[in-house]
């Protein structure tokens, strides 16, 4: 009888055993190989028109082309579509040949504005997986940022070529940064503290982007699992009351209850309502995750900001803040 138990026992142990197994594997996110001299990388745009974009899209060949890659431009990059940069399937037609193509080694987005979320549902994965490629944007880029952790890919949210249009790319923190970060260089950031800041130290999976696409996707397939991951959030030209009802709505979708951590990025150009909303950026964000117990740091540089560090969504931190400072500390 006891023999039987013991069988049993040991049988329950290794089905466990097994799941956990399946569990860590399946949290392992795919990590593009990071560049050498001489890979290529796309330029593509899935979003907004590039009106006058010879200022910055020659800008950004040069660029790269400044640190030993070689470049390819989207047959439809230059298209006008009202406010997008060509029609859907054309966006999405540049965005999966370079997805598919092995020869490409990134993808650096040209543009945000809007239109992303009307191409991720045409987009397919499969052939990158099999040759995974760092992407790289940020602000309405976020969609395809979600789309990618979902299928359980890291990205890089950073500067896009459209930035450089007014910035000496020579002296410039932020492309130095995302240079190092797509060489490969270890990710490491200590930023000046705040009083609001809520103090603590976590580890998790780095996820988020812009408030509007993140509350935007909420009920979707690109919708994210915030459950034991660390939250990054940044906007532009918001209403206080609009960053409010759209944190609440994260909060209502489950958004802060297994959440690990909150870094709280540039909200730029926030307008004026008529009626004064009473309460700061920091005090709003404050009221809606009072009651969780985990670190939220203010003041990160990136978003839409004058710095926009480069930051790779989906890799493991940690994340220590204090009054004083906060730490950010990226895995290998």
């Amino acid at each position: 009888m006891k023999l039987k138990f013991g069988i049993i026992f040991l049988i329950l142990f290794l089905n466990n055993l097994n799941l956990f197994s399946q569990s860590i594997t399946n949290n392992k996110l795919i990590k593009p190989e990071y560049l050498k001299k001489g890979d290529t990388v796309a330029i593509v745009a899935p979003s907004g028109v590039l009106k006058n974009y010879n200022g910055y899209i020659l800008k950004a060949k040069d660029l790269l082309k400044s640190w030993e890659l070689e470049v390819v431009i989207g047959e439809n990059v230059f298209n006008d579509n009202g406010h997008f940069a060509g029609t859907d399937n054309q966006r999405s037609a540049d965005f999966q040949l370079a997805l598919d193509d092995k020869t490409i080694k990134a993808i650096w987005c040209a543009r945000g504005g809007y239109g992303a979320m009307r191409v991720i549902d045409n987009l397919n994965f499969e052939k990158y997986k099999e040759n995974p490629k760092w992407i790289i944007g940020y602000s309405d880029i976020t969609a395809i940022h979600n789309d990618l952790h979902n299928n359980k890919s890291e990205s890089i949210h950073g500067i896009m070529c459209k930035s450089l249009e007014k910035i000496d790319v020579d002296n410039n923190e932020s492309i130095s940064l995302l240079k190092k970060t797509l060489f490969g260089e270890k990710l490491s950031y200590t930023t000046e503290g705040n009083n609001y800041n809520i103090e603590g130290n976590s580890n998790g999976q780095l996820i988020g982007g812009n408030l509007t696409l993140l509350h935007c996707l909420l009920g979707s397939e690109s919708s994210i699992d915030t459950d034991g991951k660390i939250l990054f959030i940044e906007d532009l030209g918001e209403y206080l009351y609009h960053i409010d009802r759209m944190l609440i709505s994260l909060k209502r979708a489950g958004y802060f209850d297994n959440c690990k951590g909150l870094i709280v990025g540039d909200f730029t150009d926030i307008r004026k309502n008529t009626t004064p909303f009473g309460r700061n950026l920091k005090e709003l964000i404050l009221d809606i995750v009072r009651e969780y117990d985990f670190p939220v740091s203010f003041g990160f540089p990136a978003g839409h900001g004058e710095k926009n560090y480069p930051m790779i969504l989906g890799r493991e931190i940690n994340l220590e803040v204090s009054k004083q400072q906060s730490t950010i500390n990226f895995s290998n």
